[in-house]
């Protein structure tokens, strides 16, 4: 294992030990605020102070998800230069929190538009060739797939880094840093991973029929729901650790800077000292060479 790689498994165990606090919250309270939501959905509007609180409660649980990741991100850089305050951090996510609300509504249009999509390009091609590879099938298919990589690969890869930029540094972001790691193959590699486990694995969970007694399906069920939350929280966390730590490696330095590279220097023309060398000056005529 290459000096590098060591080097970064230490440093991601180093911030997952000193951030237990915060990632223990992200397990515990997560799910607090998922059923919160679902009780807001459930809240009746019989009486004014109902429909107040229907209306408070989505700012209180906003306010609620954004400290949570904004603590959990600040905690994994641990970078105190040029830190901002907590609540600017925190705040400064919503901004990332509105520009993914966006992509997503695109790529549920998306979605959306891909029968259409697939029934015009089917028909661009000819006829042995519509029936062999660009059948509407493979064609709806295909486009589904590109439709998710966009969403659950693409999307986060590019989001996060900003997101955790903001959350530590606030309007002030590192662009450098950011975009460094965005063009960095080991983080889409993470992310790819993430994806598979968090997004793709669990999908299959249910994907069979109902067997067996009631009983028995009751808790295969609730046993998949905890699986499912367990993969997508798990990558969620190490997600943000690796990117915590892709975010704070150094630089590498390039092997001779252009300012730092040798330039010959003719001799004695640096400062007299101990070291120099003392050239013999030249004899007189007289002594050299006699008459002349």
């Amino acid at each position: 294992m290459s000096e590098i790689a060591v080097s970064s498994s230490n440093n991601l165990l180093h911030r997952l030990r000193s951030s237990l606090g915060w990632i223990a919250a992200q397990f515990w309270a997560t799910p607090l605020l998922v059923l919160a939501g679902i009780g807001w959905t459930r809240l009746p509007d019989k009486h004014s102070w109902q429909v107040g609180l229907s209306l408070l409660l989505p700012l209180v649980l906003l306010i609620a998800v954004l400290l949570l990741q904004a603590g959990t991100m600040r905690r994994l850089i641990h970078d105190e230069q040029r830190r901002t305050p907590f609540l600017v951090g925190a705040f400064t996510l919503l901004v990332w929190v509105l520009v993914a609300w966006v992509a997503w509504a695109v790529l549920d249009w998306c979605d959306d538009q891909i029968p259409i999509w697939a029934g015009y390009l089917n028909s661009r091609f000819g006829a042995g060739e519509r029936a062999t590879i660009f059948t509407y099938d493979h064609l709806e298919s295909w486009l589904t797939f590109l439709v998710w990589i966009c969403r659950w690969i693409a999307l986060p890869a590019k989001l996060i880094p900003h997101a955790m930029g903001s959350a530590n540094w606030g309007w002030r972001l590192p662009w450098r840093r950011t975009l460094r790691l965005v063009f960095n193959w080991q983080w889409w590699l993470a992310v790819i991973v993430a994806a598979i486990a968090a997004v793709e694995l669990p999908s299959h969970f249910f994907a069979n029929e109902p067997s067996g007694t009631v009983s028995h399906q009751v808790w295969s069920v609730a046993l998949k729901l905890v699986g499912a939350y367990l993969l997508a929280v798990v990558s969620w966390v190490l997600l943000l650790v690796w990117a915590a730590v892709l975010l704070n490696r150094p630089k590498p330095a390039t092997a001779h800077p252009a300012d730092e590279a040798p330039v010959p220097v003719p001799v004695g023309s640096g400062p007299h000292s101990e070291d120099s060398v003392k050239l013999p000056l030249p004899e007189s005529g007289n002594d050299a060479g006699g008459n002349i």
